[in-house]
Order: C-alpha cells, then sequence, then structure tokens
C-alpha cells in the first residue's frame, strides 16, 4: 500500500478543493473540466465522436484489435458537470486493460434537465445499442461517481422497461442515495479531501429539482427492489462521504441474491482509480476492474444449430 502516495494526494486535493464562495453553475462546470484535464490519456487509444440515444457521445477503442463487446460509459460530475471529455482517462484505462471499447454518452446535465433526464437519456442510449443488434451479454454499463449511480439506476430503469440486463455494472465512486442518510455523510465529513457534505447537497439539490428523493431511482441504496440486477462491482475509498452508498448497496444485492463485489480501499479518496501514475492503488484498482469484465462481458458464440446465441 502506498501510504506516502496516499498522503500527498490526499494534501493536494484538500489544497485544490478548499473553502471557497458558492460559484455559479458555468463557473463549477469550467472549474471541473479545467481539473479533469489535467489527467492524461494514456496512448493507444482513439476516439470517434458519434451519437447514441439522441445524445452525442465518444467512442472509446484502443488502437490494438479490440474484444468483443460495448462498455456503456457514464462520466462523473453530479450530475450538473462534465462530459465523456472530462472522463476521458479513466475511460481510456479502463479500455486499455479489458480490451472492450466504450461508448461515452453526453447525458443531459442538471439544472437545466434535472431528474430523470440523464436515467432517461441512458435508457435511450441502451435501447439503441439494443435495436442495433447488439447482444445483452456484450454490454456493461459503467460509470464513475454520479455515472456510477448512473450505471446502476440506468439498468433498474431498463429491467423496469422489460428490456434485457447489461452483462454487468462496474460502478467507480458511485452515488446512490439522494437520501443522504448515510453514516459515512457525517463521519467522513472533513475527512473526505475532495466533497463536503454541505456541497455535496447543494448539487445534489440541481440535480432533484424539488423532487422527494426518497425513490428508487434517486436512492437505489435504500429503496430500490434489486432483484434480477446484474453482476455488479462497486470500487470506493474508505475516506469518502459516499461510502456508505456502497456498502448499503452491496448489502441489499446480496440480500436479493444478486452477485455483488464491494471493492474497498483504505486511505485512497473519490473515484481513486482515476490517479493512475499518481496511486498505485488505481491502476490495481482498474485490473481488478477490467477482469471482471472480461469475464462477464461475452463474446457471442454460434449455437450448434448453426444461430447466433449468447
Amino acid at each position: 500500500m502506498s501510504a506516502e502516495q496516499r498522503k500527498n494526494l490526499a494534501e493536494q486535493l484538500r489544497e485544490a478543493s478548499g473553502p471557497q464562495p458558492p460559484a455559479s453553475v458555468e463557473r463549477l462546470r469550467s472549474g471541473f473540466a479545467a481539473f479533469m484535464g489535467t489527467f492524461p490519456i494514456p496512448s493507444g487509444i482513439r476516439t470517434t465522436p458519434t451519437h447514441l440515444g439522441g445524445r452525442p457521445a465518444v467512442r472509446v477503442e484502443r488502437e490494438a484489435e479490440p474484444r468483443p463487446g460495448t462498455l456503456l460509459y457514464f462520466h462523473g460530475g453530479s450530475f450538473v458537470l462534465g462530459s465523456p471529455t472530462t472522463a476521458l482517462s479513466i475511460t481510456a484505462q479502463l479500455v486499455l486493460r479489458s480490451g472492450i471499447s466504450a461508448i461515452s454518452v453526453d447525458y443531459r446535465l442538471a439544472p437545466e434537465h434535472p431528474f430523470p433526464a440523464a436515467i432517461e437519456d441512458g435508457v435511450a442510449a441502451y435501447r439503441e445499442l439494443l435495436a442495433s443488434g447488439t447482444p445483452s451479454s456484450t454490454i456493461a454499463f459503467v460509470g464513475d461517481s454520479a455515472g456510477g449511480g448512473l450505471s446502476v439506476t440506468t439498468s433498474l430503469a431498463a429491467r423496469d422497461a422489460g428490456l434485457p440486463l447489461p452483462a454487468a455494472i462496474v460502478a467507480f465512486s458511485p452515488g446512490l442515495d439522494h437520501t443522504r442518510s448515510g453514516s459515512s455523510m457525517s463521519t467522513k465529513d472533513g475527512v473526505d479531501p475532495f466533497f463536503t457534505a454541505d456541497g455535496m447537497r447543494r448539487t445534489g439539490e440541481l440535480y432533484l429539482g424539488g423532487q422527494n428523493p426518497a425513490q428508487p431511482l434517486l436512492a437505489p441504496a435504500v429503496h430500490a427492489d434489486l432483484h434480477g440486477m446484474p453482476p455488479i462491482l462497486l470500487q470506493v475509498g474508505t475516506d469518502e462521504l459516499l461510502l456508505d452508498d456502497s456498502v448499503r448497496l452491496a448489502d441489499r444485492a446480496r440480500d436479493a441474491g444478486v452477485d455483488v463485489i464491494l471493492d474497498i480501499t483504505a486511505g485512497v479518496p473519490h473515484v481513486f482509480p482515476a490517479y493512475v501514475g499518481t496511486l498505485d492503488e488505481a491502476a490495481e484498482a482498474l485490473d481488478r476492474a477490467a477482469l471482471f469484465l472480461t469475464q462477464k462481458v461475452r463474446p457471442v458464440q454460434p449455437s450448434p444449430s448453426g444461430t447466433i446465441a449468447p
């Protein structure tokens, strides 16, 4: 474990995100884009603008021969900030390691488009993939932070709409409870080097748009029926305000008979797998996520009768 790396990164994040007056949404977005722009894009990756489900998107592929399958990627940013570009570093790292190409969706953001717009865009993107002939067994939902939550809620919405579910879900530090009722929201306030509870509540209110947070698609860690969900990998750090979002979802998924892996790393910040080259644990976590994906996302094989079967 890289104790010195973790300590240095926490100090850098606290300094960068220290006490600041409330900023406009436009300033928050530009600041987030500038911060995420400091994360390097690995070589060996090709990106192509595209559209999916009526929204702009970016296809991310490795230049070497890809593995079969598709990662439907949802970026982070508290449902208010971000784009496929801000998540490109972590998306590309996962594509390189797994070999599976990704399509990162530029879903609509709050406050202009509050809940459930982002989920609707996720389902629309998934519908188009299915309609194009892509089998659900070759698709995984992946996301970080708010996008990690979206990977879960899009799957719930797809299930409830009668769609076949994806092969797997990978969520990095997901936000899974807009009631903010997890104990880590208080026990980790002041410990988390990236978020404060007050700041998280402010951006959460923009996404809620005055709606009741105690709904399955706003608080799946508390209120969702998780029966029938695909295998889930949750990666989170012990210092996160959102720690208990993952812990509680994992407990409830287990009780619902869902295959779930809760992967907790000590002393690391929010979406720690993004810090490849800074934290040893980042590359290790991405390798575990890539292994999970290659085990769950399976190519379509011809059946003995000559037809195609998953």
